[in-house]
């Protein structure tokens, strides 16, 4: 594949992954319309737009993220604790009172996000073949599109709710799961169903846009490994590398050109992450449903 085919589904990934309109869908269309053939390489292309789009992410969202992570780890702590004071009452007359966990808005988010995880996982790998066979079949994203406009127009008559991390509750968190492990057909957008499962949820907009794009991580991350594994069955020709060598160099002489004047080019990805961000909270759904709906129908 050349360079340039691969730069402009990076384009298409990262660009679709942080609108309602599903960056899988296009994807599946562009490599069609582009011939693109990556039967030998495909997990590799795959892992490597996933793992760029959870960069963005990571940049995006790094002050909430490095929160969680935080008291991630302090729940971790104050499990542990529990634990052996546990065991001390077990053996001992005098009763020590049990630490409370859940105590901050963001242990509750890191609560909320394990919980929309599960179900999540469960059907990504349920649905692994089917996943699979569809990417291969132009027809289910046309089909899967129908589906995603059907939940834009869902979204865009929700009633905008209040809810923040401390009112919701784990039911609300498994059911978001649940469809987010729906959208990993292609064509249906996650982005676009995991805001419309908040939306009927009751979440704050705003509050709707981030959760969504935050509980993607662990997602993303649990597919990439699980795609990795499959990296041991690859037979890669020697050509293949040294033209993904090639390759490599000129992306970065291109990326180094476009931030050369910039002091930090993170700044430059935040800015950029976060007017696309903005604008999806600030977005009419109905637009996004007759674009995909013009997509499904073509």
């Amino acid at each position: 594949m050349p360079i340039w085919k691969g730069i402009i589904l990076g384009i298409i990934q990262g660009a679709a992954e942080f609108l309602p309109v599903s960056s899988s869908g296009h994807l599946v269309l562009v490599k069609e319309l582009l011939g693109v053939d990556l039967e030998s390489g495909g997990v590799f292309f795959d892992v490597m737009l996933h793992l760029g789009t959870l960069f963005a992410i990571f940049i995006a969202f790094w002050k909430d993220i490095k929160h969680l992570i935080i008291e991630g780890l302090h729940i971790c702590g104050d499990v542990a604790v529990n634990f052996v004071t546990l065991l001390r009452n077990c053996f001992s007359r005098e009763k020590k009172k049990f630490r409370r966990v859940i105590r901050s808005s963001y242990r509750k988010l890191v609560m909320l996000i394990i919980v929309s995880t599960i179900p999540t996982g469960i059907l990504g790998i349920l649905l692994s073949d089917v996943i699979e066979a569809s990417n291969r079949i132009i027809l289910v994203p046309g089909i899967c599109f129908l589906v995603t406009s059907l939940f834009l127009v869902i979204a865009d008559l929700a009633e905008p709710g209040q809810k923040k991390p401390k009112e919701a509750s784990y039911k609300n968190a498994g059911f978001i799961g649940f469809a987010q492990g729906l959208a990993t057909m292609p064509g249906v957008s996650r982005s676009g169903t995991t805001i419309c499962a908040c939306l009927l949820s009751g979440f704050d907009k705003k509050f709707a846009v981030k959760y969504s794009f935050i509980m993607s991580i662990p997602a993303v991350l649990g597919a990439a490994v699980l795609e990795l594994k499959d990296f041991g069955g690859l037979s890669l020709s020697g050509y293949y590398f040294l033209h993904c060598r090639h390759g490599s160099r000129r992306c970065c002489r291109i990326f180094v050109n476009l931030f050369y004047d910039a002091a930090d080019p993170r700044e430059e990805i935040q800015i950029f992450c976060d007017l696309l961000c903005d604008f999806g909270r600030r977005i009419d759904w109905m637009l996004f449903t007759v674009k995909v709906l013009s997509g499904g129908g073509a």
